[in-house]
């Protein structure tokens, strides 16, 4: 219990700012998440295959090069940055705008390959069958195959807030590691690797960041199974 009690200030923090950002994150890729698949699951246009490579960048690219690359488009310095600075008085670098928006940018395919599957498995035919009886589109999207991909969807959510939560190279990259304000779990932990005798805080945060991932998963796959337990009533 003393293991645990211990926590000083810092870790609270650190604790708290590593939630809200896995929260805010999973809140804003999940719709986007589903428009995208969507469109990419059921839809033919000329770029699809360039503009899927595009955005499914960062699973390729080593996680600092995405956050340089952000710090590039909306730095101080950079046109769209000195914009928002100037219009609504927000400096996204180095802010905790800046530890959302990478984990958003490293998440987002991630749930975007899950909901695109799920969108996938859903039979073309029963969306031709709403249709036939007099659906709209938007009827049928909500009605038909929202629900039949609906495991997809909480999969997407679970995955965006648990990649979140380990969100560690772009976040350090265009975020920074600034206690209370942008130092999230993995970037704390990193920080006391670096001061000896703290091994013991860095595994104790390390643990924290295990049991609020795992709990994520465990309540996402609970929820599914009641789903299908409603659906086959």
């Amino acid at each position: 219990m003393d293991f645990f009690s211990a926590l000083t200030l810092e870790e609270l923090q650190a604790i708290g700012l590593s939630v809200r950002v896995a929260i805010i994150c999973s809140a804003v890729v999940l719709p986007l998440a589903i428009i995208a698949g969507h469109l990419f699951a059921r839809k033919e246009f000329v770029g699809k295959t360039l503009i899927e490579s595009i955005v499914n960048l960062p699973l390729v690219l080593p996680p600092v090069s995405t956050g340089f690359i952000l710090l590039i488009i909306l730095g101080s310095q950079r046109p769209i940055g000195k914009f928002l600075n100037s219009v609504l008085n927000i400096d996204i670098a180095f802010s905790f705008y800046a530890a959302v928006i990478a984990a958003i940018v490293v998440s987002f395919p991630l749930a975007l390959r899950s909901i695109k599957i799920a969108m996938e498995l859903v039979d073309p035919k029963l969306e031709e069958a709403a249709f036939v009886h007099g659906a709209s589109k938007t009827v049928t999207f909500f009605k038909v195959t929202l629900p039949l991909a609906f495991p997809g969807l909480i999969s997407g959510f679970v995955i965006s807030f648990a990649r979140s939560m380990g969100e560690f190279g772009a976040t350090i990259a265009f975020a920074g590691n600034i206690p209370g304000e942008t130092q999230t779990i993995p970037l704390a932990i990193f920080s006391y690797m670096q001061v000896p005798g703290m091994e013991m805080v860095a595994i104790r945060l390390a643990l924290f960041s295990i049991v609020i991932s795992t709990l994520s998963m465990v309540a996402a796959e609970l929820f599914n199974k009641r789903m299908k337990k409603l659906r086959n009533r």
